[in-house]
C-alpha cells in the first residue's frame, strides 16, 4: 500500500469519524444467555490494578511471593502504548532498547527476553531470528493484559523460564462489547507529526447463542523520523500491517472452545544492520527488511468448575521469517531466517479448602532454520528442539495472613544441531515464594527462590554454520533466581522495596565462525544480574502519581558486559527513575495526564574485556518527558479525542537499553525527538 493510499485511508477514516459521529447505532439491547451478572473484584498489585479473571498463561498474577509486574486492560487504555516500550512506562525494571517497534528488545532485571518463558495467548513463542532486529514484534492495540514475572516464575509458566515469564494476552469480544450489547465495532484514526506516521484501525465483535467472533486490523504507514537534534535517522519508516481473528464458542455447561490468529507484517528499509548505522565499503546504508509474526491458538477450558474439575487445553503454532538481503563478495542474495513452535499443553486446577494446585504436562517442538540464496556458496542450515514437561504448582493461603506457593517440573528434551547431531538431556526445577502480611492490610514481606533447566537453546538464524562440530555436545543452561521485598499500604499511599538476583550458567552464545568445522557452536557464557527497586504511589478516586527507582548491574563470566557480548543475554542498564501521574476530571470526561524517564550516566561500560581493544564509552544520561490529554464528551460516550505529546523537551538521546552506544566507531539510532500524536477513536 503506497502512502498516498494510506492518507486517503487515514483522511477516509477521519471523514468516516466525523459523519458517524452524531448518529445513532442499532445494537441489540438482548443479554446474553449465561454472561456473567457480576465482575471479579479487582486487587491491587505494585500499584497496579491487576483482574483476578485474567489468565495470561504465564501463571504469574496469582502466584504469592514473586515479583510480579502486571498491566491490565484499564491501564493500557490509559496508556494508549503505540509500541512495546510505552507498555511498560513507568516501570524501570522492564527496559526495552530500539528505537523503532521491529528493533526493540525487552530485558527483565537486565535479563535479555530470551531468557524467559514467553506466552501470547498461552501460546510460547520462539522468536530469536536475527541479532541486528528485535525478537518480538507486537501491536500493543490488539493487548487487554500482560504479566511479567520478574526473577522467579511458577512451573506452570512453561519451560525455560531462566529469568521469568512474560505472558500476553489478546482482546477477546466480550472484553469490548458494552453491557447489554451483543454487537459492536471501532474504528480508530492516528496521526504522529514526528514521521508522518497515518494509523487506521478497524474492528467488529459480536456474540449470540453461545458463539463469539472478533476481528481486527490495524495499518500504519510512515517515514523517518528526526532525532531531539533534527537529524533524520535513515530506515525508521513504518509499514505494518496487523490484524487478529478470533472465533469461540460456548456451551450452557460452561465448555469453552476458541481459536484465534494473529498475524503481523513489518516490510519497510532499514539501516543493513537495522539497529545501529556502521556502513562499510561495498554496503548500502539500507536494504529491506521483511518481517513477519504469525500466532495460532486453539484453547478448551470449562468456565463453570466444579470441585476437583477445571481443565484447560492449549494447542498453539507459532512462527516468525525475517527476510532480507545480504552483500557478499560484491554478490547481493536473499537470506530468510525462520523460527517456528507447535506447542501446547493440558492441565487441571484442582480447588483445594486452603488454595489450589495446577497439573498438567506440556510440549514444544522448535525449529530454527536459514536459508542463503547465493550463486555460488549458498546453503541451508537449521537446529531443532523439542521438549516434553510435567508440573505442578500449588497456590495456598494456610493462615488470613500468609500465601504460599511451590511447584515443579521435569523436562525431557531432544536437540539437533546443523550437522544432524542429536543429543538428549533432562532435568528438573523448582520454586518456592510467599508472602506474610507483618501488619495485616498495611505491611507485607515476601520473597521467593527458584533454579530452573532450560535445555539447549536453539541458535539464532543468522549465525548458524552447517560446519558446526558440537563436540561431546552442548550444555544445557541453568539459573537461579532469589528475589525478596516489603510492600506497605495506607490510605492510598503505596510504598515496595524489592531485591533481585539472577544467576545463568552455561548459557549458549556461539558464534558462525568459519568454513572449517569448529567448537563455536559451543560457546558459553555465565551470567548474573542483580539489583535493587523502590517506590511509592498515591491514588485517589480520580488520579494517581507514582515514582519507582531501578539500580541494575550485570556480569558476565566476571566482566562488566557490553551490548555486543550481551546481545542475546543483557545489555548495560544502570540506574533509572521512572515517574507517572494521571487525572480524571468526571464531569467533563477528561482524563489527562504524564510521564517522565530519567536514566542517569552509567560509566561502568567504559570497561575494556581482555579479549578486545575496542574503544569504549560511557553511556550519557537523559530526562524524557511524555503528556497527554484524551476527551470522551459525555453527550456521545462512543466518541473519544486523544492528543500525546511525545518527548516534550526534545531530548537528543538512545534509550539506555539500545544496542551499540557504548562502542566508539559505531553510530546508534537516536531514539524520535520532539512528537505530537493525534487520534480519534469511534465505537458503535
Amino acid at each position: 500500500m503506497t502512502s498516498n493510499s494510506t492518507r486517503a485511508l487515514a483522511l477516509g477514516t477521519a471523514l468516516g469519524l466525523l459523519a458517524l459521529h452524531g448518529a445513532a447505532f442499532a445494537q441489540s439491547n438482548e443479554p446474553e444467555r449465561g454472561a456473567a451478572a457480576e465482575e471479579t473484584p479487582a486487587v491491587s498489585r505494585n500499584g497496579v490494578i491487576v483482574l483476578d479473571q485474567i489468565d495470561v498463561g504465564a501463571g504469574a498474577a496469582g502466584t504469592a511471593g514473586t515479583d510480579v509486574i502486571a498491566v491490565d486492560k484499564e491501564e493500557l487504555d490509559r496508556r494508549k502504548p503505540g509500541n512495546l516500550r510505552e507498555i511498560f512506562a513507568g516501570e524501570p525494571q522492564v527496559q526495552v532498547g530500539g528505537s523503532i517497534p521491529m528493533t526493540q528488545k525487552l530485558y527483565v532485571n537486565g535479563v535479555e527476553e530470551t531468557n524467559l518463558a514467553i506466552t501470547v495467548d498461552g501460546s510460547r513463542q520462539n522468536n530469536k531470528v536475527f541479532h541486528h532486529n528485535g525478537n518480538f514484534l507486537i501491536d500493543p492495540a490488539l493487548l487487554k493484559a500482560v504479566t511479567v514475572s520478574a526473577g522467579v516464575a511458577p512451573a506452570d509458566a512453561g519451560p525455560g523460564a531462566l529469568g521469568g515469564s512474560l505472558g500476553f494476552e489478546t482482546v477477546d469480544a466480550a472484553d469490548l462489547l458494552e453491557q447489554g450489547r451483543n454487537f459492536g465495532g471501532f474504528v480508530t484514526g492516528t496521526w504522529d507529526s514526528n514521521s508522518n506516521t497515518f494509523t487506521t484501525g478497524l474492528s467488529g465483535y459480536g456474540r449470540g447463542d453461545g458463539f463469539e467472533f472478533l476481528g481486527y486490523i490495524n495499518y500504519a504507514d510512515g517515514g523517518n523520523f528526526t532525532a531531539g537534534s533534527g537529524v533524520e535517522m535513515p530506515g525508521t519508516g513504518i509499514d505494518l500491517l496487523s490484524g487478529l481473528g478470533k472465533v469461540a464458542y460456548e456451551s450452557v455447561e460452561g465448555h469453552r472452545f476458541e481459536l484465534s490468529h494473529e498475524h503481523l507484517r513489518d516490510d519497510d528499509p532499514r539501516p543493513y544492520r537495522a539497529n545501529f548505522y556502521f556502513n562499510r565499503p561495498g554496503e548500502p546504508e539500507t536494504r529491506e527488511y521483511d518481517l513477519t509474526r504469525q500466532n495460532t491458538v486453539f484453547t478448551y477450558a470449562d468456565t463453570s468448575p466444579e470441585g476437583w474439575w477445571d481443565p484447560k487445553v492449549v494447542i498453539a503454532y507459532s512462527a516468525t521469517k525475517l527476510d532480507t538481503d545480504f552483500i557478499r563478495f560484491a554478490v547481493t542474495a536473499p537470506s530468510i531466517g525462520e523460527t517456528a513452535s507447535f506447542n501446547g499443553k493440558v492441565e487441571n486446577r484442582f480447588a483445594l479448602e486452603l488454595g489450589s494446585v495446577t497439573a498438567g504436562f506440556d510440549f514444544y517442538r522448535d525449529e530454527a532454520k536459514f536459508e542463503y540464496v547465493h550463486p555460488a556458496d549458498g546453503y541451508v542450515s537449521d537446529e531443532k528442539a523439542s521438549n516434553v514437561g510435567i508440573y505442578a504448582q500449588a497456590r495456598l493461603e494456610p493462615s488470613e495472613r500468609a500465601r504460599l506457593s511451590f511447584g515443579g517440573r521435569a523436562d525431557h528434551q531432544w536437540f539437533t544441531g546443523t550437522d544432524g547431531s542429536d543429543w538428549t538431556n533432562a532435568g528438573v526445577s523448582g520454586n518456592l515464594s510467599g508472602e506474610y502480611d507483618i501488619v495485616p492490610d498495611v505491611l507485607t514481606a515476601k520473597a521467593g527462590a527458584s533454579r530452573v533447566w532450560g535445555g539447549v537453546a536453539l541458535a539464532e538464524n543468522f549465525i548458524q554454520n552447517p560446519n558446526w562440530n558440537y563436540g561431546d555436545g552442548p550444555a544445557p543452561v541453568t539459573s537461579n533466581n532469589l528475589t525478596a521485598g516489603l510492600e506497605a499500604r495506607f490510605n492510598g499511599f503505596s510504598l515496595e522495596a524489592n531485591v533481585f538476583r539472577t544467576d545463568i550458567d552455561d548459557a549458549r552464545l556461539p558464534v558462525y565462525g568459519g568454513a572449517t568445522p569448529g567448537a563455536t557452536s559451543l560457546a558459553t557464557h555465565d551470567l548474573q544480574t542483580r539489583g535493587w527497586e523502590i517506590g511509592g504511589r498515591y491514588d485517589w478516586d480520580v488520579g494517581f502519581v507514582s515514582i519507582k527507582y531501578a539500580d541494575v548491574t550485570a556480569d558476565l563470566d566476571g566482566y562488566y558486559p557490553d551490548s555486543d557480548i550481551g546481545r542475546y543475554l543483557t545489555t548495560p542498564l544502570g540506574q533509572s527513575v521512572m515517574i507517572g501521574a494521571g487525572y480524571t476530571f468526571v464531569d467533563y470526561g477528561l482524563r489527562v495526564g504524564g510521564d517522565m524517564e530519567i536514566a542517569f550516566r552509567n560509566k561502568d561500560t567504559t570497561f575494556v574485556r581482555p579479549e578486545y581493544a575496542d574503544a569504549k564509552l560511557a553511556l550519557p544520561g537523559y530526562q524524557v518527558v511524555n503528556a497527554f490529554a484524551e476527551w470522551t464528551p459525555p453527550s456521545k460516550p462512543n466518541f473519544t479525542l486523544r492528543a500525546d505529546a511525545k518527548n516534550i523537551f526534545d531530548e537528543n538521546y538512545t534509550n539506555r537499553a539500545s544496542y551499540g552506544q557504548d562502542f566508539d566507531g559505531t553510530k546508534p539510532h537516536f531514539d524520535p525527538g520532539r512528537s505530537f500524536r493525534l487520534s480519534a477513536t469511534l465505537r458503535f
